[in-house]
């Protein structure tokens, strides 16, 4: 049977995301925060500079259009750290676009007029300023001092020929008025991107539709300017753990660039995973990158920032294309012998693990049948007898979970041995 006979998706019934590129300013983007916004959680292990480095360097590897570096103004260390990853893509030509976050105060962004001018690219200033009532509240802040602090600081980033993104924090629970208030200001000035955050994880893909279409349909054109002319970002967290669903939605949407970290490393509950929001608009075909790198990535920044990656992680877990529940086993081997790996990647399981630099493996446990046994043996080149055959079985059924590979070997030596 043709591929397409094997699986009916319903995930493309009625369901189209149209994008017209004369609206954008590019196509759908991806802005990597794990070495700013990711270490703000309060797990996180500040790498050395050189696993820093080495995360640029799949962030490149995987065509990964932007990344923030990190927070100059938190002092000289990071500015240093900032410096360093600078040089290195300058050095090796990278095409990931640097940029940092900043406050909305000139003095954080005075680092970036000398490194720009030292390394002679540009290094996009994310301004960022709380903009929801709840947080005027508890600032003692009026719309009127948080435009005069936007005025400022936009000002002195394009006189200083820095680019601004207008970051408004916690988007998702500001009102229409303060919103469109705000980012007009932040446009007349020079800014060209915008930066919607849903800083706290509170909104839903519905609330992400909806905001995202009041931007792009009232507050862009009445701001005098076209919509291809202003670069619309997407930043979201997990709190309720919508963080890749809102993602989606903000694609849907129309929005042009995509922030994620990776596992979803961040403050409180963390930030959207990038890591599954790239899996799913590859998979969805809304992406074309080649993504066989991203858990080599994933594997690294769980080791060098120390954020959890828990076996059932999706797609990068060490459980995710693991399995001994024998009926399952047996249809996953069957169609390995047939020599079809397009078949054995998606017999049971909705994601091809081959398109993502892994490969389906077969455990022997408590629920497993003989042909994971068999299985087993001939990969780890035994001879398959059925005498072991029967001992493996019997020695898998006594155990509390699945079998490690120095189990079953330790089993097979105690059934010659005996």
């Amino acid at each position: 049977m043709k591929e397409s006979e094997l699986i009916y998706d319903w995930n493309t019934i009625d369901y189209e995301i149209a994008r017209n590129p004369s609206n954008h300013p590019h196509g759908v983007w991806f802005d990597d925060e794990t070495l700013r916004d990711g270490l703000q959680s309060p797990s996180a292990r500040n790498p050395e500079i050189e696993q820093k480095i080495e995360l640029i360097d799949y962030m490149e590897k995987l065509g990964i259009q932007k990344v923030d570096l990190g927070l100059p103004g938190a002092g000289p260390f990071h500015i240093g750290h900032i410096d360093a990853m600078l040089t290195h893509m300058g050095e090796n030509g990278y095409e990931l676009r640097p940029g940092c976050a900043v406050r909305t105060v000139v003095s954080d962004i005075e680092p970036l007029v000398e490194l720009q001018a030292k390394h002679e690219r540009q290094i996009q200033a994310s301004a960022f300023l709380g903009t929801s009532p709840i947080r005027q509240f508890a600032e003692g802040w009026t719309m009127e001092r948080i435009l005069s602090t936007a005025e400022k600081a936009v000002t002195f980033a394009v006189d200083n020929d820095i680019p601004v993104m207008f970051v408004t924090e916690d988007t998702t629970r500001s009102k229409p008025e303060d919103i469109k208030a705000v980012y007009t200001r932040a446009i007349e000035l020079g800014a060209d991107r915008i930066c919607v955050c849903d800083t706290c994880g509170h909104v839903t893909p519905n609330g992400v539709r909806k905001l995202l279409t009041f931007i792009q349909d009232e507050v862009i054109p009445d701001a005098g300017v076209k919509r291809a002319d202003i670069e619309v970002n997407w930043h979201g967290h997990q709190d309720r753990g919508l963080g890749v669903a809102n993602n989606l939605a903000a694609v849907e949407a129309g929005a042009d660039v995509i922030h994620g970290t990776a596992l979803g490393v961040g403050e409180r509950a963390g930030n959207a995973p990038l890591d599954q929001t790239l899996v799913n608009l590859s998979l969805m075909g809304v992406i074309n990158n080649d993504l066989t790198a991203l858990n080599d990535y994933m594997r690294k920044a769980h080791e060098y920032i120390e954020v959890a990656l828990p076996h059932n992680y999706p797609v990068f877990g060490e459980d995710a294309f693991e399995t001994g529940t024998g009926v399952h086993a047996s249809a996953v081997i069957k169609a390995i012998k047939k020599g079809d790996q397009w078949l054995a990647d998606r017999v049971y399981s909705g994601v091809p693990a081959q398109d993502f630099g892994l490969k389906q493996v077969i455990r022997i446990g408590h629920m497993s049948g003989r042909s994971n046994i068999i299985w087993w043996l001939q990969q780890n080149g035994y001879e398959v007898d059925d005498d072991m055959v029967a001992h493996i079985f019997e020695v898998a059924k006594g155990q509390r979970r699945m079998m490690s590979d120095e189990k079953v070997h330790a089993a097979i030596a105690e059934f010659q041995e005996a």
